[in-house]
């Protein structure tokens, strides 16, 4: 196993940070896209010098090219904000956050005491092929259940899109 480079890692780590605080702190959407687009390109040169070339380059075609397309075009299509108006709707929404961080939190720990072991056993030995072997076995043999969900999920966000945009257009 290679060494990956400290200082390299450690400045595309805070260019990565810094770009997800902005886009969460930022008021104007533009802003927090391009913010977002930042962080992405930092985590595809985490991956390149992770030797994950594969990766890196899904990272920056699939989300800093396509996905943030389709943000730029819902930034474009919702209506602005009309100055003056209150966006606070109270004290819910924080709570609701604050829940399903704890149960995001909880899943990633379970997920990463269940699986962790097993899948670093496994990219151990699948070490002497490819990186794009390592992906595919670690996808299809550990991740298969999420993989599907996050694909029915898209497909029925997509079918979502198209009725409401149908519906705006008066069909």
């Amino acid at each position: 196993m290679t060494e990956v480079s400290l200082p390299l890692f450690l400045l595309f780590s805070a260019v990565g940070l810094f770009g997800a605080v902005m886009v969460v702190t930022r008021t104007q959407p533009v802003h927090s896209a391009l913010y977002l687009v930042l962080t992405l390109f930092a985590v595809a040169a985490i991956y390149v010098l992770l030797h994950a070339e594969f990766l890196a380059v899904v990272q920056i075609l699939v989300y800093a090219g396509g996905i943030m397309v389709l943000f730029l075009f819902v930034i474009f299509l919702v209506r602005p904000p009309v100055p003056g108006e209150r966006r606070w709707h109270g004290g819910r929404h924080v709570l609701l956050s604050a829940a399903l961080a704890v149960i995001l939190a909880a899943a990633l720990a379970f997920n990463l005491v269940e699986r962790g072991s097993r899948a670093a056993a496994d990219a151990g030995a699948l070490l002497a092929g490819g990186n794009m072997e390592q992906v595919s076995m670690t996808l299809f043999r550990y991740y298969i259940l999420p993989f599907e969900t996050v694909s029915i999920l898209l497909l029925v966000s997509m079918i979502g899109a198209i009725a409401l945009a149908r519906k705006g257009e008066g069909a």
